[in-house]
């Protein structure tokens, strides 16, 4: 299948199934619900925001400082994960991004969608993803296509994962954990922990490549999450940006929507928002909070909300192999 052909079919299925899910999304009301024992964020700030980048590809890692530039620009700074075996990840770059005050994580291995195939071949995997998060002295995880299993992706010994979203029926899991704030995760055994990040904002992909819509959607998301005091997690795209004049490729979107987001964000919420690592969110929700919305030690089907499963379960059935 060719590439245009893949995105024709996405948009296509998105269209298609946006009539029953307008309800949840972009926002789901029962994810602004505040845990229990959260009692705010540092310094007084109303809410946490963070910028996290899968470089999906060897185009992505070559736009990466711009970005950084772009970011240090307009006040932010954010997480770049990359994908060990899909192309070669430059050790001056991820000396680089570090040296500037931001963060490096591991996106996947391959990128070819078979990590959670099976437990053997996650297991193997994963032997090979914990020797570069020791490589690189990586804190996160985040996983391509946003498969995830939460027990699994234990077995990676990080400190923190962002392989979930609040609502997103646009993803090949669907459904969503149904909140907009961090929480623990236990293996089934009790072993391991780790702080899980969903994302809170719609993905750059989807929303202006897939749907070519306006930026507009997110800033009505931004405003929500200010309202409720969650976390506005974006996770955006280097591959996807286009830096320079000319017309995006089919799979591009000029940069200045995403520049346009952060610069609404630094006006509209001056002073009232914390812009941590992802790596410093997880260690402040890991120390200051016991649990979050739920419960050490449920498996990861049970920590979706019931509408977000139902929303899963569907999306599961409708979407078969397009993803």
């Amino acid at each position: 299948m060719t590439r245009p052909l893949q995105l024709w079919l996405r948009r296509k299925r998105i269209a298609m199934i946006m009539p029953r899910y307008k309800d949840v999304w972009p926002i789901y009301g029962p994810a602004g619900r505040e845990p229990n024992d959260f009692s705010g964020w540092p310094d007084g700030k109303k809410a946490a925001v963070i910028f996290t980048h899968d470089v999906d590809t060897r185009t992505g890692h070559q736009r990466c400082e711009q970005l950084i530039g772009l970011e240090q620009e307009l006040g932010f700074k954010s997480a770049f994960y990359f994908v060990p075996e899909r192309y070669k990840v430059s050790s001056t770059l991820r000396k680089q991004i570090e040296q500037s005050g931001f963060e490096v994580g591991v996106h996947g291995l391959n990128h070819d969608g078979k990590l959670f195939g099976s437990q053997a071949e996650f297991q193997k995997r994963a032997e090979k993803i914990r020797r570069y998060i020791d490589e690189w002295r990586a804190a996160g995880f985040s996983s391509p296509g946003m498969h995830h299993n939460l027990d699994w992706i234990g077995r990676l010994n990080m400190e923190y994962d962002i392989s979930t979203y609040d609502t997103d029926p646009f993803e090949p899991q669907g459904g969503g954990v149904g909140t907009i704030f961090p929480f623990h995760v236990s293996s089934a055994a009790g072993d391991r922990s780790y702080i899980e990040i969903p994302y809170t904002l719609p993905q750059d992909f989807t929303l202006l490549v897939l749907m070519k819509e306006k930026i507009d959607i997110w800033k009505r998301k931004v405003d929500w999450i200010f309202e409720k005091g969650g976390v506005v997690h974006l996770r955006a795209h280097p591959d996807y940006m286009k830096f320079d004049r000319g017309k995006p490729g089919i799979e591009e979107y000029p940069v200045r929507q995403y520049a346009e987001l952060l610069q609404y964000i630094s006006a509209e919420y001056a002073g009232r928002y914390w812009n941590p690592l992802p790596v410093q969110l997880a260690r402040f929700w890991a120390e200051n909070s016991t649990g979050g919305l739920f419960s050490d030690g449920r498996a990861a089907a049970e920590i979706l909300c019931p509408t977000c499963r139902k929303m899963a379960r569907e999306e599961q059935a409708a979407a078969g192999q397009i993803n």
